[in-house]
């Protein structure tokens, strides 16, 4: 009976996906709102790969987003006009740097890493600030688009238009959805939960939990870097914002309001905030403190979440 549920629950959430672009502009949205909220659904659920499956804060995640951002813009301007290329070359710089990071933080807990991650984060920030020769500095990264896919043989245009850009997208979000959940399903995803519920009881029982942390936190951030490239892919553009930590506290907070430890719940969120930040940002310049105000009630009356309410359980 559970199966069923969380099979119906999974299968309403892709049918309502696959079925935006026809019914979302009837409800005042448009196909680019509905392509961002996918892009941020997708950064938010690697941060709760971390937090919510494994206990561990990061309010550094932008960093990955932004390598992998720019990893894919400056691919595509200065070394080959490829999209593949682009995401590829994207991922691993998220990736690789997730590597080095991780390697040298994984020993912090508690405030002491999330502290600790806002600092690189910033770091890829001021770099991409102030390196306007290459970066474009706060201006951005820009003379350079997505461009058809090549086979060698012919050249597919599926990147061309927003419906087809949209779902290409959600190919991303499903395909990474999809490594998640067999991840947390593995005996690995398992260790990941032992650790979030009681890190000393895990060591004690001969887990490896420095080593199960750092991998889960290379994982988290090479599908934040994937969430990267589609950032840049999606206008074409990408600029130091998306290093800051302003944009990490965004991953966190979509986190909280679906659901830490629900699967769909960052998705959830994710979408909340984005159509709240689209629709309040064109009736007031004061959304910022409206949303603010949302936020706080969804934590004193929903404080497991807007899934959590629900009773959402915290495995995929």
């Amino acid at each position: 009976m559970t199966f069923l549920k969380n099979y119906g629950v999974t299968l309403l959430v892709w049918v309502v996906l696959l079925a935006v672009p026809f019914w979302f502009p009837y409800v005042g949205g448009y196909t680019g709102l509905g392509t961002r909220t996918i892009v941020m659904a997708l950064a938010a659920m690697s941060v709760n790969f971390l937090l919510g499956f494994t206990g561990v804060l990061s309010f550094g995640h932008a960093a990955y987003l932004g390598l992998g951002a720019y990893g894919a813009g400056m691919t595509i301007k200065y070394l080959l006009p490829s999209t593949p290329l682009g995401l590829l070359i994207g991922v691993l710089a998220g990736t690789l740097g997730a590597m080095a990071i991780g390697a040298m933080i994984v020993r912090l807990r508690g405030v002491y890493f999330a502290m600790v991650t806002i600092a690189f984060g910033q770091v890829f920030y001021f770099i991409a600030f102030r390196w306007s020769s290459v970066t474009g500095g706060d201006d951005g990264l820009t003379g350079w688009k997505r461009v058809p896919l090549d086979l060698g043989f012919t050249r597919i245009d599926i990147l061309g238009n927003d419906v087809a850009f949209y779902y290409f997208c959600l190919v991303c979000l499903a395909a990474s959805a999809g490594i998640m959940a067999l991840l947390l399903r593995s005996p690995f995803g398992r260790t990941l939960l032992a650790i979030r519920e009681n890190e000393r009881r895990a060591r004690f029982l001969g887990i490896s939990v420095d080593q199960h942390i750092w991998l889960s936190f290379v994982i988290s951030a090479a599908f934040a870097s994937l969430a990267g490239v589609l950032y840049a892919y999606l206008d074409n553009f990408v600029d130091p914002r998306a290093f800051h930590w302003q944009q990490s506290g965004e991953f966190v907070i979509m986190v909280v309001l679906g659901g830490m430890r629900s699967f769909w719940g960052p998705l959830i969120g994710a979408a909340i905030f984005e159509v709240l930040q689209d629709k309040l940002s064109s009736f007031t310049d004061n959304w910022m403190s409206l949303l603010g105000l949302f936020f706080v009630l969804v934590v004193v009356f929903f404080p497991r979440g807007v899934l959590g309410a629900f009773g959402r359980k915290p495995t995929p």
